[in-house]
């Protein structure tokens, strides 16, 4: 074998070493049961899952989605029906009567059968008024007309039940009373329709975290304040003979005296005392 034969072999030989030297790059095949949104640790290959925050973020919209569609049942929330129905009040309100309009208020009334009932609630400048207003046909059914004047005590915190009660409900409110020596009779206690009462009990309606605007309008603390400084106006400016002047509030827990209430439940899981679409009915 010639010099030359000799130097090319061990050149070959030397190039052939190099290549052994080098380890080849092997492409990582796609698991099809791995999770997409994890991460891979490049040095020990582990997957690491992704945050809770993604699954949280997920479950948030659902609910929120859930919650928007309830919303959308309420007549009130249909564009134009709520401006409608406080022209539709206003225009009931007596000049002379119940002076200049205040404040209009958007809330729910709690019955002594602790019933909820939708109601549009005016702060006038000699009056207090709680209408019942249907925003299906547009049309103001019934008002209850309360003077200023006569509201001796506001009371505001959270429900209470007797004892023995089945009931339990959340939240607060705040019950206006216009006639404190006055008790309701045994008989108006145990009449579901009753209204012989000398007091109303209000608490926030179900739509007040839609928009800023309906936020101000179920706001029961400012409704608060404003009824108290209002009543007070109205004390100073029309003293009822024979009849303390004045407003006491008081900061306490407002007792129900319901018990079992099983119409209650239904009616206020349903929403029957609000206005809104139920779907068709029928075949």
């Amino acid at each position: 074998m010639s010099e030359t034969e000799e130097s090319f072999k061990a050149v070959q030989l030397d190039q052939n070493a190099v290549s052994t030297n080098l380890e080849p790059e092997i492409p990582q095949p796609y698991l099809s049961g791995a999770d997409p949104a994890s991460t891979q640790t490049p040095e020990t290959g582990e997957r690491t899952p992704a945050p809770a925050s993604t699954e949280a973020a997920q479950g948030g919209r659902w609910t929120s989605a859930v919650e928007q569609f309830k919303l959308k049942r309420f007549f009130v929330l249909r564009p134009g029906t709520l401006d409608h129905a406080i022209e539709d009040i206003k225009a009931v309100v007596s000049p002379k009567d119940d002076g200049a309009v205040e404040s209009i208020w958007l809330m729910a009334e709690i019955d002594h059968w602790n019933n909820e009932k939708e109601r549009l609630v005016l702060i006038t400048e000699n009056s207090l008024l709680i209408c019942k207003y249907d925003f299906i046909m547009l049309n103001c059914e019934q008002i209850q007309r309360v003077p200023l004047n006569f509201v001796d005590r506001i009371t505001h915190g959270t429900f209470s039940f007797p004892p023995r009660s089945l009931l339990k409900r959340e939240g607060e409110g705040v019950r206006v009373f216009w006639d404190r020596l006055r008790e309701p009779s045994f008989m108006s206690r145990w009449n579901p329709l009753s209204v012989d009462y000398p007091y109303a009990t209000l608490t926030y309606h179900p739509v007040r975290n839609v928009n800023d605007k309906l936020a101000r309008m179920c706001e029961i603390n400012t409704f608060r304040e404003q009824l108290t400084a209002a009543a007070q106006k109205a004390h100073a400016r029309n003293p009822v003979p024979g009849k303390a002047n004045g407003v006491l509030v008081l900061n306490q827990p407002i007792l129900i005296e319901a018990y079992v209430g099983l119409m209650s439940v239904i009616g206020n899981q349903n929403k029957l005392g609000y206005c809104l679409a139920r779907g068709n009915i029928g075949f």
